[in-house]
């Protein structure tokens, strides 16, 4: 495993954490890559039941890595899919406790439910970098809170935080931050006492009833984003804005 990974496996439970903190878990590309890379590996492992994914404080993830993004660019992910982890066949719990911002956004969307800490906060600035979302978030944002608020979320980029993510039906609880981890493994215990092919195939069915509207849209996005990257993106234009980018989110966040 990747030292900005740290995987924690007990009780048939997975918590994995990207530690990048001094970045606030900022998606460069080995964490970019090792995230879907370590899932996929514990999804494989028979000894794991349920996974967990966190962030080591103060943030969930900041998103895209945006200097480096700004001085190299956007770059394709090898094993790049239109959803952040691929298709799962294990439960997946998101453990938010801190920011979740643009490309950590979409991480935490594609989890299967999340427990918020009372710090999270999360924003979906594509619009503001500069880049076009790619792991699902046009398909799953809607989905999580509709699609009049979604839209209002990426139009402006503005931070919600964890009492309005709650009341908007984008995690499933907020707890005490102290207690976030503890709550999440909870729940994942009871989800690890379910037999393992039950829980697979209430996925799968899950999956199944959407795919018919999912699939085309994820995959509409995954080519426009790929379009935008193209022809659209500029890095001098990211760069010289950066500061001001990040500025923004931390008087957003409180």
């Amino acid at each position: 495993m990747s030292d900005v990974i740290l995987t924690d496996v007990a009780d048939g439970i997975a918590v994995v954490t990207m530690h990048r903190p001094e970045a606030r878990n900022a998606l460069d590309a080995e964490l970019r890559q090792a995230v879907p890379r370590t899932l996929r590996e514990l999804d494989d492992d028979p000894d794991v039941r349920v996974m967990i994914l966190t962030g080591a404080d103060p943030a969930f993830c900041a998103g895209l890595d945006l200097k480096e993004l700004g001085s190299s660019g956007l770059s394709a992910d090898p094993d790049a899919t239109p959803l952040p982890f691929g298709s799962l066949t294990k439960p997946l719990l998101g453990a938010i406790n801190g920011a979740a911002v643009t490309g950590g956004f979409e991480l935490a969307l594609g989890c299967d439910l999340l427990i918020a800490s009372e710090r999270a906060r999360f924003a979906d600035t594509h619009a503001r970098v500069g880049v076009m979302p790619g792991w699902g978030l046009t398909v799953l944002l809607p989905q999580a809170i509709g699609i009049r608020r979604a839209r209002q979320m990426s139009f402006t980029g503005n931070y919600v935080d964890a009492a309005t993510a709650l009341a908007w039906g984008l995690v499933n609880e907020v707890v005490p931050h102290e207690s976030l981890l503890d709550r999440a493994r909870a729940i994942a215990a009871d989800m690890a006492t379910v037999p393992p092919s039950g829980l697979a195939a209430i996925k799968a069915a899950y999956r199944a009833a959407s795919a018919p509207v999912d699939e085309p849209a994820l995959v509409a996005e995954a080519a426009y984003s790929r379009s935008w990257a193209r022809s659209s993106f500029d890095p001098a234009t990211l760069a010289a804005s950066r500061e001001a980018i990040q500025a923004r989110g931390r008087a957003q966040q409180g």
